[in-house]
């Protein structure tokens, strides 16, 4: 598990725009399954969309607020619940017992890629609708895991960034490691050097395999941070939330990024 149902993002950067709208809406995947999104849009966009993709427990209010925090930046975010399928597409109704490991298990286990790639494709889809030409997938925990995995071509991004993404072999499935031959989009990773779920050897690893597949990417590792140190309660971590965040909109806003085909 890596956020909490009471856990924030933290405001760095004074919003350069105010937000025109953001409400929860409802998508439609490509096989008809229906699940839960939320869309913050800034009133003058100046940057690219942002797909925002929550850790496991699904669409959150730590994921609204960081939709908003960067539709403040000028970046039409949307943020996308996983469980339209088992859970039905109403995350606020579920109640905060859905997000402890036992409800949530059966859950998790019931996701496959095949779904996942549908339903991120939608929300793409539905970003691009809302005026975001360009988009960049910014992933946390598990949800960074599934944006080094939409860096692949068939989902057309201009970049994804990933915040302590496991990259390896999990439950059996491969990750983005064993699948870093197929991805092509400019990837930028931020990681705790304190994480535990996740060994540097790992994070080299899936750095040679980027390598190797000669895909761009940039790590950056903050030696003490834990695995999730985005968080606004996480004072004694600001230092490096602070770095990765300005190195995010960096990264969004640089101009050699690809235009999608």
């Amino acid at each position: 598990m890596c956020y909490d149902a009471d856990s924030a993002p933290p405001a760095f950067t004074p919003a350069g725009s105010t937000v025109a709208e953001s409400a929860d809406l409802t998508v439609a995947s490509g096989d008809g399954t229906e699940f839960t999104a939320f869309l913050a849009r800034p009133a003058r966009p100046t940057g690219r969309g942002v797909l925002v993709l929550p850790d496991n427990r699904g669409l959150s209010a730590f994921y609204r607020e960081t939709a908003v925090r960067l539709a403040e930046q000028g970046h039409p975010a949307l943020a996308l619940d996983y469980f339209g399928r088992t859970a039905g597409a109403a995350p606020r109704e579920r109640g905060p017992e859905f997000g402890e490991l036992p409800n949530l298990l059966p859950h998790l286990l019931a996701l496959t890629p095949e779904g996942l790639d549908a339903d991120l494709t939608a929300a793409i889809g539905r970003l691009r609708a809302s005026g975001a030409a360009e988009v960049v997938a910014l992933g946390f925990c598990f949800g960074g895991r599934q944006a080094f995995r939409a860096a692949a071509p068939r989902f057309g991004l201009a970049g994804a960034v990933g915040y302590y993404g496991y990259p390896d072999v999990l439950n059996g499935a491969p990750g983005p490691t064993q699948l870093a031959p197929g991805l092509t989009a400019p990837v930028l990773a931020f990681w705790g050097g304190a994480d535990e779920h996740i060994p540097a050897a790992t994070v080299a690893a899936f750095d040679a395999a980027l390598t190797e597949a000669g895909c761009p990417h940039e790590f950056t590792t903050f030696p003490q941070a834990p695995h999730n140190f985005f968080e606004e309660s996480a004072v004694e971590h600001s230092v490096a939330a602070r770095a990765s965040w300005q190195r995010l909109l960096g990264f969004l806003a640089d101009p050699d990024l690809p235009r999608p085909a």
